[in-house]
């Protein structure tokens, strides 16, 4: 049956949804790149909160989306940015969904590894900084999930200048049990982080993350950049020592990056995974064979949906998210913690689901053409 989507003009259009999803199948992990997918949280719609509270989480309904990913063959990368860290999850609740994690990836074997910030903090000292680095570390290497030093908010705010990012993460990284990832988060995902590694000038920080990176080469397994810049991922993955892994974090422009060139490549850890998980997967399966042309033939027609999800303001990603996760069915309802749902237009929801059902990601099309049509009702649009 014909929907019709509101444009961004306010003008309806008809739109025939497709009637089969693409066929993919559950797999074993990848022999070429290492592969984590952030993952979104489901918050529990019948929970009594205000944007401003705690997060109540569906804590079943949340695992069970970490067990789809992982039947794909993926990583999770737990606790980020995509899972609302800073935007309806505050550490408490991070906490908690980096220990059930945990849990579960240990008891079904899969792959987590988890963030680790300062999100206890607004603002603060650099000992009360390092305190806060400190004993998010500590949960997460007691839940025997690998670290990923996150950026944060509370340093950028605090730090003078280069000199006191080098003495923070160099203190990390000598008392860290295992290697850990180093996350560069761009302002564009979060604002606050403005400046970050002590200049607003990217050559000048890069040269301090870089930095950083030699200083402690043995105790960083890898980079995840989230900047929205291919050529300066590439340079800045060629500039890297050996054995340190970039795990590219560019939602713009990761076929190509994840490709690589006769210099290298990169691995990846991407929010867009969280609706591409199936389709991600079998690309990448398809790369394991030395198969560059097919890994990139599933892969780039899916940027124009991720493009559309991480357009400005690109922190705002999240609401398409998990749109997507209750159409292909994997939550019984379109609400998030902090009420997020709001964040988005109906009619970038509307193209979010043409973009996606056009890829065929969705599992049971029917169903999410009947819960496209009730959000559309519910906003007046009438079929």
């Amino acid at each position: 049956m014909t929907l019709h989507l509101p444009d961004a003009n306010g003008t309806l259009r008809a739109y025939e949804p497709r009637s089969e999803p693409l066929a993919v199948s559950a797999g074993s992990a990848f022999t070429s790149r290492t592969v984590f997918s952030a993952a979104h949280v489901v918050a529990d719609p019948y929970a009594d909160t205000t944007p401003d509270g705690p997060a109540a989480v569906d804590w079943d309904a949340t695992l069970a989306f970490r067990r789809h990913l992982w039947s794909h063959g993926l990583g999770v990368a737990e606790a980020m940015d995509t899972a609302q860290r800073g935007m309806g999850l505050d550490w408490a609740g991070a906490a908690e969904l980096i220990r059930r994690s945990a849990a579960e990836a240990k008891a079904c074997g899969g792959r987590i590894a988890c963030g680790v910030g300062t999100d206890q903090l607004t603002a603060g000292s650099l000992a009360e900084v390092r305190a806060a680095y400190e004993e998010q570390l500590a949960v997460v290497e007691e839940s025997g999930a690998q670290a990923i030093l996150m950026a944060s908010r509370a340093l950028a705010a605090t730090a003078r200048g280069p000199e006191d990012y080098l003495e923070v993460y160099g203190h990390l990284l000598r008392q860290s049990a295992e290697p850990v990832i180093l996350h560069w988060l761009g302002p564009m995902f979060d604002p606050a982080l403005e400046g970050y590694w002590g200049s607003s000038d990217l050559d000048t920080a890069t040269d301090v993350f870089l930095e950083v990176i030699a200083a402690h080469p043995d105790k960083v397994d890898g980079i995840k950049v989230s900047l929205l810049d291919a050529q300066r991922e590439v340079d800045l993955r060629r500039r890297l020592p050996q054995g340190v892994r970039c795990y590219t974090g560019d939602d713009f422009n990761y076929p190509e990056l994840i490709a690589g060139d006769d210099q290298g490549f990169s691995h990846a850890l991407l929010g867009i995974f969280d609706p591409l998980g199936p389709l991600a997967a079998e690309a990448v399966r398809v790369l394991d064979t030395g198969n560059t042309e097919g890994f990139r033939a599933l892969l780039d027609p899916t940027v124009p949906l991720s493009r559309h999800l991480f357009q400005a303001p690109t922190r705002f990603y999240k609401t398409g998210v998990v749109l997507l996760a209750w159409l292909a069915g994997h939550q019984s309802h379109f609400t998030m913690v902090g009420g997020l749902q709001s964040a988005r237009s109906l009619p970038h929801l509307a193209r979010a689901y043409e973009l996606a059902d056009g890829l065929g990601l969705f599992p049971d099309p029917k169903l999410a053409e009947e819960r496209m049509r009730s959000l559309l009702g519910l906003y007046g649009v009438n079929q």
